[in-house]
């Protein structure tokens, strides 16, 4: 007989709603009192959990949901890094749930070979490198871009890419779709 493994719950101290505790992204104050985003969920200090929606954040502002958890004031330019920080990761989930959309409906070419088969034959119409890959792969696919005209980011890691494509680590992918090229050239553009 299998077991279920049991799900943790947390409360959102924006809505006060419990959800699963991977739903939720968790505002941390560290053993040195600083304030930050816990992308990974697991860093030493307390924690306190808000949905990831810009009017649960603001909820929790206003309510001062954050003060309570913490036990401590929380200065106004600690609140606005935290909006800046928190529009950079909800981008950054954004760009992440297009590029899933996109190779989900086929069109995402991924791998050295296939971004630049894509982009010489003037199907690429963004390019996106790994932050994590070579100095020379980064060059080679700039400089191919900046020939062809072809929109050219670095983000993510290898691993991160890979992952929301259904594959192994990725170093560089290009999505041949000119509406899905515009929505995520749209965010890579907009300020945080």
């Amino acid at each position: 007989m299998s077991t279920v493994k049991k799900v943790p719950q947390r409360q959102c101290i924006g809505c006060g709603e419990m959800k699963n505790k991977r739903e939720l992204i968790r505002v941390l104050k560290g053993t040195d009192d600083v304030i930050s985003i816990d992308a990974t969920g697991r860093k030493n200090g307390r924690g306190a959990y808000i949905c990831p929606s810009m009017a649960c954040f603001e909820k929790a502002v206003k309510s001062r949901g954050l003060e309570r958890s913490f036990k401590m004031a929380i200065p106004k330019e600690v609140y606005e890094s935290l909006k800046r920080r928190w529009n950079r990761s909800m981008n950054r989930n954004k760009v992440l749930g297009l590029l899933g959309l996109a190779e989900k409906a086929g069109k995402v070419r991924s791998g050295e070979f296939s971004t630049e088969k894509a982009v010489k034959s003037g199907k690429a119409g963004l390019v996106i490198v790994s932050e994590e890959s070579s100095d020379n792969t980064k060059k080679m696919f700039r400089n191919m871009c900046t020939y062809y005209k072809v929109p050219y980011f670095e983000f993510g890691s290898k691993e991160e890419l890979g992952h929301i494509l259904g594959k192994q680590m990725r170093a560089s992918l290009a999505v041949i779709d000119e509406n899905f090229s515009n929505a995520l050239l749209k965010h890579f553009t907009a300020k945080a």
